[in-house]
């Protein structure tokens, strides 16, 4: 008798045209696309900042992470509070995305290897694709897409700093 694994979620999410998803378990919660206070001379991937109970939440524009244009602010706009290791502990991070679409209960069976190529994105931004039906959704590696290491240097080339700040 083999054992298996209990199946992980995903949710899954659109960006453009595509669909991504992201391990469940760094995700804190999704909002409903509040606006963002901008920051002067940071980079275009960093859309702005929440207060998220008096937490200041910068927000990713993950579609310009990945080297396309801004996302376009519509009805099903949200942004995914995630949390990503820093040097003082977990970060939170908002992430933009174009609409949040379904949590996934995914086999193992049903992940496969990332491509070596073919994917428009950084091939560390990828941890392998979920098998569904006749096609297949990109998952992303989280600590990866939103190194606070990476994003700190890009941040801190642009005049600011990406720490976690509180709100008065």
């Amino acid at each position: 008798m083999s054992v298996t694994s209990a199946p992980e979620q995903y949710l899954t999410f659109t960006l453009g045209k595509a669909v991504y998803a992201l391990q469940i378990a760094p995700i804190r919660e999704i909002i409903e696309y509040p606006g963002l206070t901008e920051i002067p001379m940071t980079p275009e991937f960093l859309r702005g900042v929440i207060n998220l109970r008096g937490v200041v939440v910068p927000v990713i524009d993950l579609s310009v992470r990945f080297g396309r244009g801004l996302t376009q602010v519509g009805r099903r706009t949200c942004v995914v509070i995630t949390e990503v290791d820093g040097d003082n502990g977990a970060i939170p991070l908002g992430i933009l995305v174009d609409g949040v679409n379904e949590v996934l209960e995914v086999e193992e069976e049903r992940i496969e290897d990332k491509p070596e190529f073919g994917l428009g994105l950084r091939p560390d931004f990828v941890s392998g694709m979920i098998r569904r039906d006749n096609d297949f959704i990109v998952m992303l590696d989280i600590a990866h897409v939103l190194s606070a290491t990476e994003l700190e240097q890009l941040v801190d080339a642009g005049g600011e700093s990406l720490d976690s700040r509180q709100v008065s």
